[in-house]
């Protein structure tokens, strides 16, 4: 099966490479570093301790955990992967030259092979769900222990795997241990053939988000920027089809605040230009790459730079975490509950299904469905100011309550980096 999928990676191989050059011409750093994707890099390293993630979301999710283990293991460098430039930049922002960070190859024998010999990790850290079947049985040839840490597998994904059910077994059998968000996800993994004594369910290591120590002062600063005294919220993370919906609730909340401001944030550098036009023919727009103080009468304030978004929730009055408003299966939600905020959702929330179950179910989250809803919740929250705190206090108090998923994974762990110290 493994061979099958190798030939068909082969022969796809030109088509992968004209995409990647088809999506450079939004975003320039997919043209650069290309032969990183070939298994060859400009340095080699006697022995590491290797995070894999593949991009913004499982990068910030990992950075606790490599904090964690520059601390533990001092003596040891950590070196982190990533599948795009977004996840590259968010490590270069997180820990400048202190980690290693390339990119991962693509998963071809020759390549992955290359890879494990130049840099010889001695763990190999997969972060939430990441499994390549070649990547995975050279790391057992090689005995490179494999964790598969902050996992989850959502129903959608689990019935992909199924489809390839003999493989998914053979590389889930490979893994030494899969540190699991919740049971459901725990018991999918086992379900799809992962050894039930090598299944953990130790929570969510995004609770365990580690804020900069300036980010509220700085948030501040953003805040008297775009204007202290007015209602500001922010739409994070959109992906096509939602942008429309948010402009026109803006357009609802407007005629009741004509100074409500939406900070816009695209989940993808590529479509900064496209929305930023598009927010234009509905509003007076400024981009935060461009303008850093707004005029009074800007209404959308386009948040197209990489590694802000924190800075943005901390500006901000109200969240709308989005991919969810259509069916991406959203995003995180902890990030703006670390900071307080009140957090609105669409219905769409299959990725963090236990999470937003949990948020819900603590009346730490609204749901939102349409231009109709969200523009309701908008406008109540605005009216009253105390419920928004309420809703912030509540969110903050389940995250903080559900800390500590980063020890136990950290404790997993050092049964096979004890060794090799």
């Amino acid at each position: 099966m493994r061979l099958i999928y190798s030939i068909l990676f082969y022969l796809a191989l030109p088509f992968v490479v004209l995409r990647l050059l088809w999506r450079s011409r939004q975003l320039p750093d997919y043209r650069k570093r290309i032969l990183e994707r070939f298994g060859v890099y400009p340095f080699e390293l006697k022995h590491c301790l290797w995070v894999h993630s593949v991009s913004v979301g499982e990068t910030i999710a990992a950075i606790p955990l490599i904090r964690s283990l520059m601390q533990n293991y001092p003596s040891i460098p950590v070196l982190v992967t990533t599948m795009t430039p977004t996840g590259s930049a968010r490590v270069k922002a997180a820990f400048a030259d202190r980690v290693y960070h390339v990119y991962l190859p693509y998963d071809l024998p020759f390549a992955v092979n290359r890879f494990l010999k130049t840099m010889n990790p001695i763990v190999a850290i997969i972060m939430e769900t990441e499994l390549w079947p070649n990547l995975i049985a050279a790391c057992d040839k090689k005995q490179i222990p494999i964790g598969l840490m902050n996992a989850r597998l959502s129903e959608k994904s689990a019935r992909g795997y199924q489809r390839i059910a003999s493989l998914t077994k053979t590389m889930l059998e490979s893994l030494f241990v899969i540190a699991a968000h919740g049971s459901a996800d725990a018991n999918r993994f086992i379900e799809l053939g992962a050894v039930k004594d090598r299944v953990y369910v130790t929570g969510n290591i995004k609770f365990d988000l580690d804020l900069p120590t300036d980010l509220v002062s700085k948030g501040l600063e953003l805040r008297h920027a775009l204007g202290k005294d007015r209602y500001i919220w922010i739409a994070a993370s959109t992906h096509e089809g939602e942008e429309e919906i948010i402009l026109k609730a803006h357009q609802k909340l407007r005629d009741v605040n004509q100074d409500a401001l939406l900070i816009l944030v695209p989940r993808h550098p590529d479509r900064f230009e496209l929305i930023g036009t598009l927010s234009e023919k509905y509003f007076q727009t400024e981009r935060r790459s461009r303008v850093t103080v707004i005029k009074k009468d800007t209404a959308v304030y386009l948040g197209d730079t990489m590694g802000e978004m924190l800075l943005m929730y901390a500006a901000s009055d109200v969240a709308l975490v989005c991919g969810s408003l259509i069916e991406r299966g959203g995003h995180n939600i902890l990030e703006p509950a670390a900071l307080a905020k009140a957090i609105l959702s669409g219905p769409h929330t299959f990725n963090f299904a236990e999470i937003s179950a949990l948020f819900a179910s603590e009346k730490a989250l609204v749901t939102v469905n349409d231009v109709e809803t969200l523009a309701e919740q908008l406008i109540r929250l605005y009216q009253h100011p105390s419920e928004r705190e309420i809703l912030g206090q509540r969110a903050y108090q389940v995250l903080a309550a559900n800390r500590g998923a980063l020890e136990k994974q950290i404790t997993l762990l050092r049964e096979v980096i004890k060794p090799v110290q």
